[in-house]
């Protein structure tokens, strides 16, 4: 899934900051010359880190600055130590890029935004007048703050939502028109755009009474980036996990994780019990990886080649149920890939179903020293914790 942390440009003229907005996109050299202050006598900024994570404020990496002097010292430890929050895992990402902002003096912070409800399967615009902390929080913490309307695709945020929405909000005047036409055009957005998340956190009222966009959110659903070039064009593979690029290029759904145990299995939901229940037996999975169920012989050889990539693997648990994927093409894949890639960690391989027998016998034959059979999924899953 595609994130965006500044709105697409038909957001850019709804309740957004007047002044222009600097992205310093390189270490020392650009900071000093782009974090000159307007005027000798003010100077306010905001030192924002761009990243696809959340826990930005809490990690230290939105900041306010009231010097050049003090900007560029941020900007310097933000690019020279990697951001580490609740959505990072301990390693962190490394920030590439860094938004500088000119700052705003906020009297009340709100949260709007739109997201796919999946209980109803239907999008839902949700405000609250809890804004600048992550919705989460506010939805675990005190619920009844946040007040939601369900977007129809075809017809839209109606006006008798938008009123809705803005009332709750406590708006009134220019503020409350203000409010709507940000609602209105971030709902737009979010169909016209195919987002799965779009949002505006916070969406502040300033000391003067104006209503500003001051940070925003958008995903998109990957499987609609076709129809959207512009979308597609702002990708940055420098912000992605190298072997989920790799992956996709192969057509496999690989998703890292945070453990060392790799897994190679066949459909989604059989991948995700088979990390629920390597965890069940003690140990963490290193990702999520779904070959498919048209998967060849040189896609199961990539898929092993990025799983022991990872440098955290120390053991790979193979988890395949033949249905329209053959069991003996895995087979063949897996000897073909101890051959090639070689097998550096040892390999607990649970095989049932189209062409099984055939399947094991290739495997017996080929006496890899590396491969661990496994009687059913279970037994795969101690014998695997076991191993590593």
């Amino acid at each position: 899934m595609k994130s965006v942390a500044q709105p697409p440009s038909a957001l850019k003229n709804v309740a957004q900051p007047p002044s222009a907005l600097k992205n310093v996109a390189q270490p020392p050299s650009a900071v000093k010359s782009v974090a000159q202050p307007p005027s000798a006598v003010d100077f306010s900024v905001v030192v924002k880190a761009q990243v696809h994570a959340g826990g930005r404020g809490k990690a230290g990496y939105v900041v306010l600055c009231k010097t050049a002097a003090e900007a560029e010292q941020h900007c310097r430890r933000m690019f020279d130590k990697p951001m580490v929050s609740k959505q990072t895992g301990p390693e962190g990402v490394r920030v590439r890029h860094i938004l500088l902002a000119p700052a705003v003096n906020i009297a009340k912070e709100y949260y709007v935004g739109v997201v796919v409800d999946r209980a109803r399967r239907t999008p839902c615009v949700m405000v609250s007048r809890e804004g600048g902390v992550e919705i989460e929080e506010v939805a675990a913490k005190n619920p009844d703050a946040i007040v939601k309307e369900w977007l129809h695709p075809h017809l839209g945020l109606q006006d008798f939502q938008v009123r809705r929405l803005v009332s709750a909000l406590g708006l009134a005047g220019d503020q409350a028109k203000t409010a709507a036409r940000t609602l209105q055009v971030l709902a737009r957005l979010f169909i016209e755009k195919d987002c799965s998340l779009a949002e505006i956190n916070p969406l502040v009222q300033t000391d003067g009474g104006e209503i500003l966009a001051i940070d925003a959110k958008f995903n998109f659903d990957d499987n609609a980036l076709f129809r959207h070039a512009e979308i597609e064009a702002l990708f940055d593979p420098s912000e992605e996990n190298p072997n989920e690029i790799r992956a996709k290029k192969a057509n496999l759904s690989y998703i890292a994780l945070d453990g060392n145990i790799g897994c190679l299995v066949n459909g989604a939901g059989l991948a995700m019990s088979t990390m629920d229940i390597i965890k069940l037996h003690g140990g963490q999975p290193a990702n999520f990886l779904d070959v498919g169920g048209s998967v060849t012989k040189e896609g199961a050889i990539e898929a092993f080649r990025i799983i022991l990539s990872d440098e955290k693997v120390n053991g790979v648990l193979v988890n395949i149920f033949g249905g329209i994927a053959k069991c003996d093409v895995i087979a063949e894949a897996l000897i073909a890939a101890a051959k090639e890639v070689g097998f550096r960690a040892p390999v607990v391989v649970r095989l049932e179903g189209t062409n099984v027998e055939k399947a094991r016998e290739m495997l017996k034959a080929a006496a890899i020293p590396q491969l661990i059979p496994a009687a059913d999924l279970t037994d795969a899953a101690k014998k695997v914790c076991a191993a590593v």
